[in-house]
This record gives C-alpha cells, sequence and structure tokens, in this order.
C-alpha cells in the first residue's frame, strides 16, 4: 500500500509538471490533482493491461510506439472522468503521458519497486 501512495505521490509530481509546461493542461485545485493521480494509477491498473491486449497487433507493427498513444489515451480517460483535471487535444495528452512516465521512472530510482526499499544484512 505504501508503495502505491508513493507512486500516486510521484504520478501528482508529474502531472504538476505537465501542467507547469504543457499548454492545455491544467488543473483546478491541489485536491484534483492528487485524485487525478490516485485514478490515473487505478486505470493504468485496471483498463491499460486489457487495451493493451486489444491493440497488440497495432503495438507489434509500430514496434511499441503504440504504447505512447495508450499511455496518451489514459491521460485523456482520467481528465474526461474527473472535472477538476483538464486536458485540452491529444498533442496535450501525449506530452503528459511522457512526462509522467518520465518522472515515473525517475522516481522509481529513488523507491525501488515496491516503495522504500529496506536492505537487510
Amino acid at each position: 500500500m505504501i508503495g502505491f501512495l508513493l507512486r500516486a505521490v510521484i504520478t501528482a509530481a508529474g502531472l504538476w509538471l505537465a501542467t507547469q509546461w504543457v499548454d492545455g493542461v491544467r488543473v483546478d485545485s491541489t485536491t484534483s490533482l492528487l485524485i487525478a493521480a490516485l485514478l490515473l494509477g487505478v486505470v493504468n491498473a485496471v483498463v491499460r493491461p486489457v487495451a493493451f491486449v486489444l491493440t497488440l497487433p497495432i503495438t507489434i507493427l509500430t514496434l511499441g510506439l503504440f504504447l505512447f498513444v495508450l499511455n496518451a489515451l489514459m491521460v485523456k480517460l482520467v481528465a474526461w472522468l474527473l472535472p477538476g483535471f483538464h486536458v485540452y487535444g491529444f498533442r496535450a495528452a501525449l506530452l503528459t503521458a511522457i512526462i509522467v512516465w518520465l518522472t515515473g521512472w525517475v522516481g522509481s530510482w529513488f523507491i525501488g519497486r515496491n516503495g522504500f526499499e529496506i536492505v537487510r544484512k
């Protein structure tokens, strides 16, 4: 559970960076930002695997580049579900997905796979 919450905070940081850097991404409040991060985690855990399996042929044909489109669609889905999180256009969703991915990647260096990993001697 702590790992999920830490990843949600990292995702919230990525979404916040996207609101600062990408035209067309807006969050109404800090609460909306945190809820969007939690909802994006849930969408990526539940909806994205199903969408991945359904779009596997096109993902293979594009050598995996379609995964960027799939991630952008997940961001657009969260924006559609959450009234306080706004993403205007596909380009904004794509850039937001890339920023959130990069933020999560860097965050994983610091927290490990399951949250802060404890090294036992």
